[in-house]
């Protein structure tokens, strides 16, 4: 892994609010909140300044500075050893420097201290699924969403497990997903991630495509998704993408001359392989 791909706009917005949980949670902790303060304004700087060199930053130096932040985290939890903000926020760091057993113990020690921190949860959710333990980390997804509803993020982040892991929650003993159970939470995990962040785009073209990951899919909803997605696009040929999966919707409906004039106004260059593909199919379509 290399250090661009720590580079996740997240973190700016997950420290600040991490940051945020932790100040004022107890009385007498003034200067450690001052020393997590002055930690994070060094991560921020650190951070911000590798997203704007981009490629050509120097991995070597960025690591130095990482770890000397790192030894900073390290003696602020060592002075505040029960002080949940502390070892959130560390936790959080180490996940950004592919460090992710002693994030996990981090995590565990703050989420043992305060129960009640979402982005902990939700982080703890993160490092189980990407470990491949999707059942183990269904719980803090959830746990992360009941205790912050309209974060977005949340929503999405179950959704996907959901769908990815899908044969692994079928197949587990004494799971309870049944695949009706499983497409509803996972669909609606899309949906609540599109309502919420209207302004992602990624989030409500998501929504779309949970469409197609339905066992029985409603083809007039994702009908809607699709054309609503392409009243948002800001350019021709992510217009003409959301054509295409109308038209290919209109296929699965046997709609051929609703799809045949969708496919007519596709003439981007880029699309024609896809636009062929469908075009294929126009003629086993039955027509309506």
């Amino acid at each position: 892994m290399s250090v661009w791909d720590f580079m996740k706009p997240l973190i700016f917005l997950w420290v600040s609010l991490m940051i945020g949980a932790g100040l004022g949670a107890a009385e007498g902790e003034n200067m450690a909140e001052r020393a997590l303060k002055k930690i994070v304004e060094r991560q921020r700087e650190l951070f911000a300044d590798a997203v704007k060199q981009g490629e050509k930053l120097h991995e070597a130096e960025f690591r130095q500075q990482a770890a000397s932040i790192t030894h900073d985290y390290e003696l602020l939890v060592r002075n505040n050893p029960q002080w949940a903000a502390g070892y959130a926020a560390y936790g959080y760091l180490l996940t950004k420097v592919d460090m992710r057993k002693e994030a996990t113990a981090m995590l565990l020690r703050a989420n043992e201290l305060d129960a009640d921190i979402p982005l902990v949860k939700n982080q703890l959710g993160n490092l189980l699924a990407e470990a491949g333990k999707p059942l183990q980390a269904a719980p803090y997804y959830l746990a992360a969403i009941q205790l912050a509803p309209t974060e977005p993020l949340y929503h999405y982040q179950l959704g996907t497990l959901l769908v990815e892991a899908r044969e692994q929650f079928l197949k587990a003993e004494g799971g309870g997903w049944t695949r009706a159970a499983l497409d509803g939470a996972m669909h609606e995990g899309f949906r609540r991630a599109a309502e919420l962040a209207p302004e992602r785009f990624e989030f409500a073209y998501r929504y779309a495509e949970s469409f197609y990951d339905l066992e029985k899919p409603d083809w007039d909803g994702a009908l809607k998704a699709w054309s609503g997605l392409e009243e948002k696009a800001p350019t021709a040929i992510e217009r003409q993408t959301m054509r295409l999966h109308a038209a290919n919707i209109c296929l699965k409906q046997g709609k051929e001359l609703h799809a045949r004039a969708l496919l007519n106004t596709v003439d981007e260059p880029k699309l024609q392989s896809q636009k062929e593909k469908l075009v294929a199919q126009l003629a086993v379509s039955p027509k309506k």
